[in-house]
């Protein structure tokens, strides 16, 4: 039920801006054809976005425990092309809504999740939307 009071205020918070942000991304990357493992990344991410408490991102290689396509070399090459071109204006976007969340104490935690987003924003390949292990 918390989860679900949380995602709803982070919706409103600048979750429905920057998941919209990811897709738009997302969109633009696939219709470049080159850019579909881009596409992928982006649409998981946008996901995660729109409601992220309850979830959290962690890598492939730490979930299964080895190497893959997107946590090996071609991965970090995906990762610094991903940065190069859009990542760090998708990081912005989530810095500048964690600033707007930190002026009050109520948005405090929807702008640290903001922050942990503008991280994943640096370098999406790779990662996988789980639920948080308790």
């Amino acid at each position: 039920m918390l989860s679900f009071l949380l995602n709803a205020n982070w919706f409103v918070l600048g979750g429905l801006l920057m998941g919209l942000g990811w897709w738009l991304a997302g969109v633009i990357a696939a219709i470049t054809i080159v850019g579909i493992p881009w596409a992928r990344a982006c649409f998981v991410i946008g996901n995660y976005s729109f409601s992220p408490f309850g979830k959290e991102a962690v890598s492939r290689q730490e979930l299964t425990g080895k190497l893959d396509f997107g946590t090996g070399p071609l991965g970090l090459i995906g990762n610094i092309i991903w940065f190069l071109i859009a990542g760090w204006w998708l990081a912005i976007g989530h810095l500048t809504s964690a600033l707007a969340c930190f002026i009050s104490i109520i948005g405090i935690p929807f702008g640290i999740q903001h922050i942990k987003l503008a991280l994943i924003a640096l370098a999406p390949i790779g990662m996988q939307v789980v639920p948080v292990r308790r």
